[in-house]
């Protein structure tokens, strides 16, 4: 019976530290950051791949765990991306991170300042990479090219 009780008081610890658990007794800032994160992965996660027949989702590029949302002002908020590409030597890394921000652009529903980087030790030019993604320059002259916006829109366009 002991043991028992024992067990059941280990379980039941276990529930009240969950992320989940967590989620629903934190405060509201808390709260309202992790629904604002659900919300952003929701949005990038049927992003296609632009080589393969996959979402980012699908290859794991993206994963709920790659998005963190902090509030920065009233009603604003940071987010903050970190993508995985599928190996180290990846040459659409950078195209990758641009349907993401542009994608996120677009769709998110909140006020927000966006950071995208690739996850640290997973790409062998990921300094290069951030910095080419979250260069507004840069990003508004990958735009500006017909083919590599074309290939954004093919990415970043809702399936049907």
């Amino acid at each position: 019976m002991a043991l028992a009780l024992a067990l059941l008081w280990q379980a039941l610890g276990r529930l009240w530290r969950s992320p989940a658990a967590s989620a629903r007794h934190a405060p509201p800032s808390r709260a309202m950051e992790h629904d604002r994160a659900i919300e952003v992965y929701d949005i990038i996660r049927t992003i296609r791949d632009p080589e393969k027949p996959n979402t980012l989702e699908e290859l794991e590029v993206v994963t709920e765990n790659c998005v963190q949302v902090q509030e920065i002002g009233e009603d604003e908020y940071l987010v903050i991306i970190r993508f995985t590409p599928t190996v180290p030597h990846c040459s659409l890394a950078t195209l990758i991170g641009l349907c993401l921000r542009i994608k996120l652009q677009r769709c998110l529903p909140f006020r927000h300042k966006l950071e995208i980087y690739i996850s640290e030790g997973t790409h062998s030019t990921e300094e290069d990479i951030n910095k080419q993604i979250n260069d507004k320059e840069r990003v508004a002259a990958a735009m500006e090219n017909p083919n590599l916006r074309e290939i954004v829109e093919q990415c970043v366009t809702e399936p049907d």
